[in-house]
Parts: C-alpha cells; sequence; structure tokens
C-alpha cells in the first residue's frame, strides 16, 4: 500500500541569497511591533532579532507582496516549532536574506559558501535494492516551483489559477506510462474524491501550520491531483509546494521509480516552458526553491517500506543510530508522528540539500542493502540465544 507524504538562477553572494533586483522593487508594509515568537526554542526565535525585525517588516517582496511576520507566523502563533517559518516567492529568500540564510545554514548544516548540485541523470546510479530484500514499496518525492509565481504562502488567487492552468495543459501532453488524468478538488465528484481516498492520493485542508502560514487561502480552489493510469506517477498541484511530483510503485525496483520520476519532472517543466517561457525556480546555492527552507536543495525524499524484524528485536532505537551513520532516516510507516507498529519500517534519505538527487538515491539504496545484510545477520544470530 502507498503512503501519503506527511506534510532561473538567482542573484547569490558568498553570504547566501544576496538582495537581487527584487529588493529594488519591493514595496512597503506597515511597520509593526516586534512579536512575541512563542516556538522559543526555535531558529526563528534564534535569528529573528528585534534589529532584524525593524529593518526588514516593513518589507513587502515584489511577486506576492509577502512580509517578514506573515514569513514567520507559525513560530508567533504555535509553541512547537522548531523551523517555524515559510518562504511566500522567490523574492522572500532575497530580501529577507538575513534572516533565512542563517537559518538555512544552522538546519542544512551547510557553510554561507556551499554551492548546490543538482543531477536527475539515471545512468549514474549503481545497482538496486537486493531482489530478496522484504521491501513492499518504493516511493520518491521531490517538490517544484515556477519563476514568475508566487510559492504557497504567498502565491495570489490568480497566480493560483494561472500556474493551474499551465499544469493541466502540461498533463494532457504526457504519454506512454504518464498519460494520466487530473483531478480538481474543486467540485469533484464524491465518487472520485472517495477512489482518491482509497489511493492515498487525496490530500486535505485542515492542518493548522498550513492554514497559519497562509496556504490554505481559497481553498479548494486552484488545487487538484493528477495521476497516472498505472497510479505510479503522481502530481499534487498547488499544496504546501506549487507542485509535488511522486513516482511510487509496490516492490523494491528503487531504479524504475526514480527513472519515471526523472521523465516526469522533465515533461512538466518543458511543456510549462515551451507555453510560458517559465522555468523552474533554481538557485545556485539552495537548489530548487521551496516554501519551506527545510526542502530546499533537492526537495527529494526517497524511500522504501522494508520490513526489519531483526533489527526491531535488536532494538528500535539501535536502529535509529545505525540510520543516522547510513544517512538514512527510519519512520514508522504511518509517517513521521504516526509511530511504529510491527517490524516494517519507512526508510528514507537524511538530507536535502548540498547532496544531489542521484547521491541521495544512492545513499538510499546502499543504506537499504546494508540495513537488510544486518537484519539477517541479527535474525541468524537471535534464534542462538
Amino acid at each position: 500500500m502507498y503512503w501519503k507524504y506527511a506534510a532561473a538562477a538567482c542573484l547569490t553572494g558568498a553570504a547566501g541569497f544576496m538582495a537581487s533586483t527584487s529588493a529594488l522593487f519591493s514595496g512597503s508594509a506597515e511597520q509593526k511591533p516586534f512579536p512575541e515568537i512563542r516556538s522559543k526554542h526555535s531558529l526563528v526565535a534564534k535569528h529573528v532579532t528585534e534589529e532584524k525585525w525593524n529593518r526588514l517588516s516593513g518589507i513587502q517582496t515584489q511577486t506576492s507582496g509577502f512580509t517578514l511576520g506573515q514569513a514567520i507566523s507559525c513560530a508567533v502563533e504555535f509553541d512547537n516549532q522548531h523551523c517555524g517559518i515559510y518562504a511566500g516567492d522567490y523574492d522572500s529568500y532575497k530580501d529577507f536574506a538575513d534572516v533565512f540564510d542563517p537559518i538555512i545554514q544552522e538546519y542544512h548544516g551547510i557553510t554561507a559558501d556551499a554551492k548546490h548540485t543538482t543531477d536527475m541523470d539515471v545512468s549514474k546510479i549503481q545497482g538496486n535494492v537486493d531482489p530478496n530484500a522484504p521491501v513492499k514499496s518504493v516511493r520518491i518525492r521531490v517538490g517544484r516551483s515556477f519563476n514568475g509565481f508566487g510559492l504557497s504562502p504567498g502565491i495570489t488567487r490568480q497566480q493560483r489559477l494561472d500556474l493551474e492552468k499551465l499544469l493541466i495543459s502540461a498533463f494532457s501532453n504526457f504519454s506512454g506510462d504518464l498519460e494520466g488524468q487530473y483531478y480538481p478538488l474543486l467540485g469533484m465528484d464524491e465518487a472520485v474524491r472517495q477512489q482518491l481516498v482509497d489511493d492515498h492520493f487525496l490530500f486535505v485542508s485542515g492542518d493548522p501550520n498550513l492554514i497559519s502560514a497562509g496556504m490554505e487561502r481559497d481553498w479548494p480552489e486552484g488545487r487538484g491531483i493528477f495521476h497516472n493510469k498505472d497510479k505510479t506517477f503522481l502530481v499534487w498541484v498547488n499544496e504546501e509546494d506549487q507542485l509535488r511530483i511522486i513516482s511510487m510503485e509496490k516492490g523494491g525496483d528503487v531504479l524504475g521509480v526514480f527513472k519515471r520520476l526523472a521523465s516526469g519532472i522533465q515533461a512538466v517543466g518543458d511543456s510549462v516552458k515551451a507555453e510560458s517561457g517559465k522555468g523552474f525556480m533554481l538557485d545556485e546555492k539552495y537548489g530548487y526553491v521551496h516554501s519551506c527552507p527545510t526542502n530546499l536543495g533537492t526537495g527529494m525524499r526517497a524511500s522504501v517500506h522494508i520490513d526489519l524484524p531483526g533489527w526491531t528485536a535488536h532494538g528500535v532505537d539501535k536502529l535509529k543510530a545505525r540510520c543516522e551513520e547510513l544517512s538514512l532516516q527510519p519512520r514508522g510507516t504511518r509517517g513521521e508522528s504516526g509511530g511504529q507498529t510491527g517490524h516494517t519500517y519507512d526508510i528514507s534519505n537524511k538530507h536535502r540539500l548540498g547532496y544531489s538527487e542521484v547521491q541521495l538515491v544512492q545513499t538510499m539504496i546502499d543504506g537499504v542493502n546494508t540495513l537488510y545484510k544486518e537484519d539477517l545477520e541479527l535474525q541468524e544470530a537471535q534464534k542462538k540465544e
């Protein structure tokens, strides 16, 4: 069974997103008092000082009129945020660079002069997951955003509708194993809705973080889901990101899933570029631009569901420590906060920024094979106890 995801080059300098030409044309917002940041241990609380607030809070971005106050709304409203900030458009990362840059560098563990490399060349992947490994399913997702439109927290109603129109046109051009149908959330037939629920494809409203950040304005207008006929390629339109592109299938063919993902990304990008002249937001320092800075870089999560009974008996904490050594992240199969049941785990790449897509998929393949080999050894040792 598949599972649901749990929530143009720019001018950059050595310190990060340089205040580019967008800052020259940014508007002014009403200067408000320095807010109380309820998430006191968040990265926002650490890096949004009163001095920075007084200097930046009066700026409105050019693309969507976004402000620093809107960007940090989650950290102000809630007391449980780790990061606590979203970007309303590409301009946000540049106009508020004095806030975003140190948060990004601390979260991702990168230096101020780091550069990001993107690489979707499937031919560079070595090997695949061991066919004998008890892998139930594979899922790889990325986020993508197009230049000229706001990101979900700041996108205007018209921008959202215009983007959806471009994507519907792109989907209609798909052929071969990508060919399928787009299902707009607005006016969705109940039978269609139920089928998407049953397939675990449907994203829904009501997430407090997304509401606070402004991502559910005008809901459900301008949102929708595309999937191919085989239900192995899926695109979420205008949810947390402009696009969430997902490739998945039962079994353990990670290479095949990555190949389909790369093909789908290329098809979407080429179609929108041909029709509108707009390409993906790609920054030389921070990679593909997303609304949440934790997803910058590849925005990729490559994961498998695998049975690891030996590791389960050995201890979940020990499995977590081993995954850390392998640059992997283990979760329960109910998602990020859903907990663990039985001995089936969701194992994915840990990093997003500072590594290419090929590197992250390779790390996941190699790590899963290592965990499987060690699991067999643990099972044998446990039989002798």
